[in-house]
């Protein structure tokens, strides 16, 4: 009787265990988060703007979508490390939705942002506001393009076309030149948006 005792009282203590363990592993599972895989990299207006963009860009230019800032961009060298990291925090975690590079090299040529009605808060256009000094800054022409659900080529040619120029001339006068033709590419972004 005592042999049988025991080997009751080891089986409900390796039970025990057994659903401890068990209980262990589900509250482990629930405390890691979980993914799930996107439909598409690209929202329809995106996807739109990109094969308008595949059509107007001939084999001397690549197309990227999704490019982190700052994978292009990054704050000067300094000796206070602390100075470089709030400038780097600043742009990590921020996207150009389209980077147009020279096949060759893939140096970047220009970026382009589609402003959907998000860009209409607050915050957005702060952000917007930064992305524009830096690109400035830097002299990579940035070309914001309102969104919608299709894009006609010859508009998107004409938002394009004084940047093939920018992009042959030396970076100080591509700098200057990128200012004032901040006013027309507004003009024409104008123009796009009463088309609709």
């Amino acid at each position: 009787m005592d042999a049988f005792l025991l080997i009751a009282i080891a089986v409900i203590v390796v039970l025990l265990l057994l659903k401890k363990h068990l209980n262990g592993n589900d509250s482990d599972a629930a405390s890691k988060p979980a993914y799930r895989r996107k439909p598409a990299l690209f929202t329809p207006a995106e996807r739109s703007f990109a094969g308008v963009l595949d059509m107007v860009l001939d084999d001397r230019y690549r197309l990227f979508g999704k490019v982190r800032v700052a994978d292009l961009i990054e704050p000067q060298p300094s000796r206070d490390r602390r100075l470089w990291q709030i400038a780097f925090n600043r742009i990590s975690a921020k996207h150009f939705d389209f980077v147009i590079c020279d096949s060759c090299d893939l140096a970047p040529l220009c970026v382009i942002e589609l402003d959907d009605s998000s860009h209409q808060k607050s915050k957005r256009q702060q952000r917007d506001e930064l992305l524009e000094r830096i690109c400035s800054q830097v002299a990579l022409p940035l070309v914001r393009v309102p969104a919608r659900k299709g894009y006609k080529r010859a508009e998107v040619e004409a938002l394009l076309k004084p940047l093939w120029y920018l992009n042959s001339i030396p970076e100080e006068e591509a700098s200057a030149l990128t200012m004032s033709l901040r006013a027309d590419r507004d003009d024409r972004i104008g123009i796009v948006e009463r088309g609709r």
